[in-house]
C-alpha cells in the first residue's frame, strides 16, 4: 500500500512535466504524508494484534498451569515473544517456573518484569526470593546477588515487610549480622502479624547473648501470634524454646520450665524433641517431678527412639532418656 501510493505520486510528477514540478510539490508532500500515516496505522494494528494474541495465549496457559506446568511454560514463553512489553505475562511465566522450583529461570524472568515495571515492588521481591532459594540449595553466592532486588523492592515500597525479612537473611549469610538484625526488626515493625519474622531475629540475639532484647522480641511475638494453624504453631514453638534458652542463660529455672510447657502445648508432631527437653528438665528439678518426667520421656522414646533413622538423629537424647527413666523408677 505504501509503495503503491509513492508510485502514484512519482507517475503524477512524470506526467505533469518538468515545468509543473514546483506546482505539484505540495501535492506530492500531502500524498507522502498520507502514506506515512497509513503505514503507522497498519503497523500499530499489527502490534495490537500481537498484543491481543499474546493475552489469548497467556490465558490458555493459565488454564493448563495446574495440570501441565511444562505446557503452560511453553505457552507463556510464546506469549512473551508475541508481546515482550507485557510485564504481567512475564510475571505469570515466573510463577510457572516457581512451581517447577526452577529458581534460575524464575529470577531471570522477573528481571525482565522489573525492567518493564520497576514500580511493581512485588517483582523485585519475588526475584530476590528466587535467588534466596537458589542460595539455600547450594549456591551461597546467590545470597549476595539477592540483596540488590530486595533493596529495590524496599525502594519501590518501603512498607513491604517481606523484603526486609529476606534482606535480613541475606545479610546474615553474607556475614553482616548488624544489618540482619536491623532488617529483621524493620520487618516486624512493618507487619508484626507474620509468625516467621520473630524466630530468626530472636535466635541471633540469643547467639550474641543479647538476652534482654531477645526476651522483648519473643514476648511480643508470643503475645501477638495465635496458634491458629500448624504454621503458626510451629513458629510459636520456636519462640517458646528460644524464650526457655533466655531464662536458662539467666538461671531462671521456673520461667524456663514455664516456657518449655508452652512450647509443648503447641509442639505438634513436627517437634518430638520437646518430650525430651521438658521431660529431662522435670527429671532434674529439685525435687524432681517424677510422674511428668517419666510420662514425657516415655512418650519421646516411643515416638523417636524406635525407628532407626530417628534414633540416629536423636541418639544422645534417646540414651539419656533411657537412663533418666530408670533412675526415676519408671518403665519403658
Amino acid at each position: 500500500m505504501l509503495v503503491t501510493l509513492f508510485s502514484l505520486a512519482r507517475s503524477h510528477i512524470n506526467r505533469s512535466g518538468k515545468g509543473e514540478l514546483a506546482m505539484k510539490h505540495e501535492s506530492v508532500k500531502r500524498v507522502a504524508s498520507v502514506a506515512v500515516g497509513l503505514s503507522m496505522v497498519l503497523g500499530a494494528a499489527g502490534c495490537s494484534r500481537d498484543h491481543i494474541e499474546a493475552i489469548n495465549v497467556a490465558n490458555e496457559a493459565d488454564k493448563s498451569l495446574k495440570v501441565n506446568v511444562e505446557g503452560a511454560i511453553e505457552k507463556y514463553e510464546a506469549a512473551t515473544r508475541l508481546d515482550p512489553t507485557n510485564h504481567l505475562i512475564f510475571a505469570k511465566l515466573a510463577n510457572a517456573y516457581q512451581k517447577k522450583e526452577d529458581w534460575d529461570k524464575m529470577a531471570s524472568t522477573l528481571a525482565h518484569a522489573v525492567q518493564l515495571a520497576p514500580e511493581f515492588a512485588n517483582y523485585s521481591y519475588r526475584r530476590g526470593f528466587a535467588l534466596m532459594q537458589k542460595a539455600a540449595q547450594g549456591n551461597p553466592d546467590a545470597y549476595e546477588e539477592a540483596k540488590q532486588p530486595l533493596q529495590k523492592c524496599i525502594e519501590a515500597d518501603p512498607n513491604y515487610a517481606e523484603c526486609y525479612h529476606e534482606l535480613g537473611t541475606a545479610n546474615l549469610w553474607t556475614d553482616n549480622e548488624q544489618a540482619a538484625l536491623e532488617n529483621w526488626t524493620k520487618a516486624i515493625e512493618h507487619d508484626p502479624t507474620v509468625p516467621y519474622f520473630y524466630p530468626p531475629l530472636a535466635e541471633t540475639l540469643v547467639a550474641f547473648k543479647m538476652y534482654d532484647q531477645a526476651e522483648a522480641v519473643l514476648k511480643e511475638g508470643t503475645r501477638i501470634i495465635q496458634p491458629s494453624d500448624e504454621h503458626t504453631k510451629n513458629n510459636l514453638y520456636g519462640m517458646y524454646v528460644l524464650l526457655s534458652m533466655v531464662y536458662q542463660a539467666r538461671g531462671d529455672k521456673p520461667s524456663m520450665v514455664s516456657a518449655l510447657e508452652k512450647a509443648n502445648d503447641v509442639a505438634g508432631d513436627q517437634n518430638p524433641e520437646i518430650g525430651f527437653n521438658l521431660g529431662s528438665t522435670y527429671a532434674v528439678m529439685n525435687p524432681p517431678q517424677k510422674e511428668k518426667a517419666v510420662r514425657l520421656l516415655n512418650s519421646f522414646s516411643k515416638r523417636v527412639c524406635k525407628g532407626a533413622q530417628a534414633a540416629e538423629k536423636f541418639k544422645d537424647q534417646c540414651a539419656t532418656a533411657s537412663d533418666l527413666i530408670q533412675k526415676l523408677g519408671g518403665t519403658q
